[in-house]
């Protein structure tokens, strides 16, 4: 049973939402899917239940991702989504939670505002916001509030968030819409033009997951999938190499590049010094594609270092800096 002043700090990824309880830990991580009943509104499954069920529903069950690009595309299924995950994650305590969510560093005053009435209606008894760059360098052991600069590029499902961070705050910034959900569509677009099949957005991330790469392997290897045949129209297997991966996968990974160099071209002297001493941190499940981190290393001459539990670092930071609300500027008290 949890007590009063139950803190909750919430990763609200598009891909997964990931939760972190004071005293706890990680207690939630799940796929940000809901499946839902058109006719009836009704919500049938969410998180890894839904996941399940994405392209394989009857006509009248949608399995949707209610978030998209970092923000929210569908209020009332992420509403939901939202209270069942407290639901989870609360039990049946008689109290609400206080909640940080973090949220991409470029979005707009609606956009904040969408994320704060969800958790609200979704039973948070106070919300807070921080930045996805700012959470993910605090989950990643960095200390924050230094007068030193440090570079952060958070590639998580609909987002990059690239920041550079001194005395508790990103001094420059920018946020793109390309991160491994574009890798996976990159994927699905290579393979129906190369080998005219159609795959779904699942056995890509399959693909990415296990043989992606954005640099040259030393080893080729491969992986068995399955899709459609568009010429016959009838099922079709085929083998895939991490080299084709690699053709798929270096305009979205040089796009991340791209917008780094440009935070670095903005950055002040003093702090670019930083960085060139310190390297940059890499966090985020995007960070885990194949050679991302060789790439970047490349293209900036900067040390790049990915972080542990690179997949949880913000939902850590989001929780950690919910323990220290007074010390942090940059969250915005509601």
């Amino acid at each position: 049973m949890f007590g009063f002043g139950q803190d909750i700090g919430i990763d609200l990824g598009t891909a997964t939402v990931i939760a972190y309880v004071k005293g706890k830990g990680i207690v939630l991580r799940e796929p940000s899917v809901v499946a839902v009943d058109n006719t009836t509104g009704e919500v049938l499954a969410v998180g890894q239940e839904a996941r399940k069920m994405l392209g394989r529903t009857p006509g009248n069950i949608v399995a949707t991702r209610p978030l998209k690009d970092g923000v929210i595309s569908n209020y009332t299924v992420t509403e939901k989504m939202l209270k069942n995950f407290i639901h989870k994650i609360c039990g049946r305590s008689m109290f609400s939670p206080r909640i940080m969510i973090c949220i991409p560093s470029q979005v707009t005053e609606v956009e904040k505002k969408a994320v704060i009435d969800a958790a609200t209606q979704a039973g948070a008894r106070k919300v807070f916001l921080i930045e996805e760059p700012i959470a993910a360098a605090i989950g990643a052991g960095i200390d924050i509030s230094k007068p030193c600069g440090n570079m952060i590029v958070d590639i998580g499902g609909g987002t990059t968030d690239i920041a550079v961070i001194s005395l508790g705050g990103s001094v420059v910034s920018t946020s793109l819409k390309v991160a491994g959900d574009k890798f996976d569509e990159a994927i699905v677009k290579y393979i129906k033009r190369k080998h005219n099949v159609i795959i779904g957005e699942r056995t890509a991330e399959d693909l990415k997951i296990n043989i992606g790469c954005v640099y040259p392997k030393i080893q080729d290897s491969d992986m068995e999938i399955r899709g459609r045949d568009l010429s016959t129209g009838l099922p079709k297997t085929i083998h895939i190499y991490s080299s084709e991966m690699l053709e798929a996968l270096i305009e979205p990974a040089m796009m991340i590049v791209d917008a780094v160099h440009s935070v670095l071209e903005k950055t002040p002297p003093e702090l670019a010094a930083d960085i060139s001493d310190k390297g940059i941190y890499m966090t985020g499940g995007g960070s885990l594609v194949d050679g991302l981190d060789r790439l970047l290393q490349e293209k900036t001459g900067i040390h790049v270092m990915i972080a542990q539990d690179t997949v949880s670092c913000v939902a850590l930071g989001t929780g950690k800096a919910l323990e220290n609300l007074d010390t942090l500027e940059g969250s915005r008290k509601i």
